[in-house]
């Protein structure tokens, strides 16, 4: 079964590939994608990577979380599932009567 990983705190320099070869140095990488500005086209300073095993996962969280890259500290650790905000706009859902 397949980890995904939250790769935070990243340097705009960071690329996709750059990702996927750092963290194959701890185990198989299934995908890395670093998240982009839909409007600007840069990188919004955070990433995602799937890694082909919970123990490959850990091992590069436990490798790389805390390190510098180009002299930021990236955060490492396991994605959470994306919360489900409700809707947006501020009037959907339940209403108070007044």
């Amino acid at each position: 079964m397949t980890s995904k990983i939250y790769v935070g705190n990243l340097p705009y320099s960071v690329t996709d590939a750059s990702l996927q070869s750092n963290f194959a140095e701890f185990g198989g990488v299934v995908s890395a994608k670093v998240m982009m500005d839909r409007d600007s086209g840069r990188s919004k300073g955070f990433a995602f990577v799937e890694m082909t095993s919970a123990e490959a996962a850990q091992a590069a969280i436990t490798g790389l979380n805390g390190q510098s890259v180009d002299g930021r500290s990236i955060v490492v650790n396991l994605a959470r599932p994306k919360e489900d905000r409700g809707t947006s706009g501020g009037y959907g859902g339940e209403r108070t009567r007044y």
